[in-house]
Order: C-alpha cells, then structure tokens, then sequence
C-alpha cells in the first residue's frame, strides 16, 4: 500500500498497463519555480529592449535576442534535449564574447573608423549644414540649459529648451529633433534647473566641451535648426547650406558654391572645384583592403616588422621555456616527501603569482633603474638597464620569468602529483630510476597534461602587451625611428601606430588585430600539430 506521505515523483497505469506521464514531486517545485523566473526574466528582457531597438533600427540586434530567447525557452521549457540544456550556455557565450567580437573586429578592419570618422555620413552632413546656420531678425530665442546622462566632458549632450516667450513650455531637443513637455524637469524663473537623471552642466563645463557642443544643431519640423549662442541661449535660423541627397553635393546658398565628395587618403570630404574642404569632418566609410595594404606595404611598418616578429617569437618562447623549467624544477624538488615544510615553501613560491601583474611590472621597472634600482645596488653593477636594446631585453626576460614561473609550479605540480606511483615504482624495478625514470616515464606523461597549456601561455607571451608597455614602454628608441622602440612585441608596435600621435585608428588597429590573431592561430596549430604525438603515451 502506497504512504500517502511519500512526495517522490510517482507515475500512474494508464489504460492498457503502460506507464503515465510523471508527475513532480514536491522536491521538483523549487527547480520548476526556478525555470519558470529564468525564462520569465529572459521573455521580459527581451520584451523590454525590443522598442529602444526598434526605434533605433537595429534589425540585426533585434534578431538575434529574440533567436536567443527562442532558443532557450525551447531548450528549458521542456523536459527533452536533455544534452541541449547543457550545450546551450557554453555555446551562446562562445557565440557571444568569442566569435561575435571577431567578426565584429573582422569588419571594422574593412573601414577608415577612427578619430574624426567616428560618426555616419548622414551624421557628418548634418553637422556641417546645421554648422551654418545664420540668425535671423525674428529667430525664435530660447533659455538653454545642456545636461547630459554621460559624461560631461563627451556627451552625449541634451538641450532643455525654454521659449523666451513662452516661458511655461520646455522642448528636450537631441540630434533627433525636439521633443515638447519631457518629464522630470523642474523650471525655475524660466529656466531649466534640474532634470532626473540627468547633470546639468556649469559654465566651466561647457567651456571644456564646447568643441563638441559646436558640432550639435537640433532640427526641427520646419526644416530650421536650433544651435547654442553662448553658455545660456539658444537661436533657431536656418543654414546657408543645402545638401541635394540625388547628386551627393553640399551648395552653399551664399556664394552658389558647390562642394562634392573626394577621397583624400582613406577619408573622404566634401569640397570645391579647387579641392578646398567645406569642412575638416568626415565619416565611416568601406576602405576594403586598405588597412592590410598599409601594414605590408608602409615603409614605416614593414622596414621594422621582420625583426619585430623575431623578436616577439623568441621573447614568447624563451619566456614559456624559462618559466616551465624552474617550475618544473621547484615543483619536482617539493615533490620529495623528505623535504620538509612543503606548504611553507609552496606558499612562497606562488606569491609573485598572487601580486596584480601591473603592480609587480611597475615595482621591477623601479628595480631597474641605473642610479637608485634594487637590482644595481644588490650585485654593485652600474648597467643602465634601459638604455640599449640588449640589456632591455634581458630586463624584460628576467621580469617575466620570476611573474610566470609560480604558474608553471603549479601546474607541474598537479600533474607530478597525477602521475601514479605504481608507474614510478615498476621503473625503478625495471633498472629506470632516477633520471632515466624521470625522463622516460614522468616527463612524458607529464607533457601529456602540461601540452596544451604551454601552447596557451606562448599565445599569451606572443601578445602579451601588459610586460612590454608598463615595464619598458617599448624602448629604448632611436633617432633614426622613433616609432619601433628595442623591446617592442608586434602587438606594442602596432599599438603605438594605431594609437600614437597620428590619433586614433581603430580600423587599422582592428586589421593588426586579425593579422595577429592568424598569425598566432597558426603558430599553435603548427604547435598542437607537433605536440600530438603525445596521444600516445598513455
């Protein structure tokens, strides 16, 4: 006879003697309760951001979080797929954060995006017309007040407009137009003195962002636009320039002047017949090839990469080498059980592992200098570690090995402690002990664990843009090419090219990055290739 106190999940006969559908327990109700508030909050997410996507036309983004939401409630609303509830997570943050980044980066490659191209064409043109915009004697006037939800410096920027003689009514104007009575704002005598969520910006403030807020002029419905006079006013006219959409042109009413698209370098400008710019703006545009073109064919790129890349892969490969042998080394001798006080010296070991890397790089920059550096005073040398390219090498090697070998020790010593001692014992049966066991049967058993991680951290090394840059900042540097410093890696050079005093290039940035990104992919290939042999030492 069945307990009526039993609540374990029970099927019931149904009709012919097969077996019913199971029915929860009541040790089910708090996962089900669970399930059901995880794709509540997904259905809802999705539901919430889908008209600030709509309204800002992102089609693609919006397909892709209502697929997500599919996807999951299809996964775990039902009691099938069993293997899916499990693929599914790891496979959408690999879509996510893996492969969504690369393609992203893949196609900002193919662009001119960087500084002064930031914006869309449509953006630019809008700037450059509203950029001219004249008072006229019945130009409306308005009291302004310029918040902002971001930062104060770079926006973005909001105009609280209130009519001069209308001083009841408050218009919120953005690069979209003008929008009456927003809610959240407080008047006072006229004005615009406060706004939830939003900071009003002082006039020190609007000095310091004045270039940006030059740039912004509100449309309205009549065609006219609304641009800041000062700190505290505002003046509706309408510009001197008119852009025809058909022929791609900008003409200036005032002196019928005509101004077209040119491409200048890998930006394109409006300007005349004489070639003279309308305006230094530009915008994103496709420059194909160009940015790859640049990196093997610019002669200040490629007359430094050869040897750039040779020493990147001998600074990645001395420092795997380095740091997994004296690893190695302290993780076999801790290994012994004569040695005593195992926990004390291991504790020490890994405590360069412990301290941030950023801290440590900058402490042993200090360390290195000539006059006043640990390094010097402790041995009595007089190397001016910095000052030639082979010392600052030798600093670099040195850094990075005692930052990475408690990582190895541990490493080793885990797979040491994996290894069974029956293997050991029937070696040394078999005449194999000492280091003729070691290297015959510990250390190859020890690379099958190890393998992987040692291709791993050479991709790491091979980018490893944190030691170069806040150790040595690349240099030392030459007179005769000041943008190739003596300790540079390919991802410090290109760094400094991308993002030195020539401003901003995150296309060309973005084209080193995939180059990068082969590059590197190939080298653990070729490494994961020669490490497969492996497979069969167990």
């Amino acid at each position: 006879m069945a307990d009526p106190h039993d609540t374990r999940t029970t099927t019931e006969p149904a009709p012919g003697g097969r077996r019913g559908l199971t029915r929860p327990g009541r040790d089910d109700i708090p996962a089900l309760l669970v399930k059901v508030l995880f794709l509540g909050v997904v259905i809802g997410t999705a539901i919430a951001i889908t008209p600030a996507l709509v309204g800002e036309e992102s089609w693609f983004f919006l397909a892709g979080i209502w697929v997500i939401t599919a996807i999951l409630v299809a996964t775990y609303a039902t009691g099938r797929a069993l293997p899916a509830k499990y693929l599914v997570p790891g496979t959408l943050m690999l879509a996510l954060f893996v492969v969504y980044p690369i393609a992203l980066t893949a196609k900002t490659s193919f662009t001119n995006y960087g500084d002064g191209t930031r914006n869309d064409k449509q953006t630019t043109v809008d700037q450059i017309v509203g950029a001219s915009v004249t008072r006229a004697d019945d130009s409306p006037q308005y009291n302004l007040t310029i918040a902002t939800d971001g930062s104060t410096s770079s926006g973005p920027f909001t105009y609280f407009l209130v009519p001069q003689d209308d001083p009841e009514t408050v218009y919120e104007g953005t690069a979209d137009g003008l929008e009456e009575d927003p809610g959240g704002v407080t008047l006072d005598n006229g004005r615009v003195s406060a706004v939830d969520g939003y900071t009003i910006l002082d006039i020190k403030q609007i000095s310091a962002a004045s270039d940006a807020l030059d740039e912004i002029a509100i449309p309205t419905e009549s065609g006219s636009f609304i641009v800041r006079d000062g700190t505290s006013e505002a003046f509706e006219g309408a510009p001197t320039l008119v852009y025809d959409e058909g022929d791609d042109t900008i003409t200036d009413t005032a002196s019928d002047t005509v101004y077209r698209v040119e491409q200048q370098g890998d930006r394109e400008y409006f300007v005349d017949d004489a070639g003279k710019r309308i305006s230094d703006q530009s915008w994103t545009a496709n420059v194909g090839t160009r940015n790859y073109d640049k990196i093997f064919t610019d002669s200040r790129i490629s007359s430094s990469f050869l040897g750039i890349f040779a020493w990147t892969f001998v600074f990645a490969t001395i420092s795997v080498v380095g740091t997994f042998l004296l690893g190695l080394l302290f993780a076999i001798t801790l290994n012994d059980t004569r040695v005593r006080g195992q926990k004390v010296y291991r504790a020490l070991l890994i405590l360069p592992y412990a301290i941030p890397g950023f801290i440590s790089l900058l402490l042993w920059s200090s360390f290195y200098n000539r006059d006043f550096g640990l390094i010097n005073d402790l041995t009595g040398l007089d190397v001016n570690w910095f000052g030639g390219a082979t010392t600052a090498k030798i600093a670099v090697l040195i850094t990075n090995l005692w930052m990475g070998f408690p990582y190895m020790f541990l490493v080793a010593t885990g797979a040491l402690q994996a290894i069974p001692e029956d293997l050991k014992e029937a070696a040394t049966l078999d005449g194999a002990g000492g280091f003729a066991g070691f290297r015959r049967i510990t250390f190859p058993l020890l690379l099958v664990t190890v393998a992987p991680l040692l291709v791993a951290t050479f991709a790491f090394n091979f980018n490893n843009f944190g030691a170069i840059y806040l150790l040595t900042g690349g240099g030392p540097f030459s007179p005769d090419n000041p943008t190739a410093g003596g300790t540079d890696i390919l991802i410090s050079y290109t760094y400094r090219l991308a993002f030195g005093a020539g401003g901003v290039q995150i296309g060309f940035a973005s084209a080193v990055s995939v180059v990068l990104f082969v590059v590197t992919g190939v080298i653990a290939a070729l490494q994961f290739r020669a490490t497969r042999s492996l497979e069969d030492v167990n």
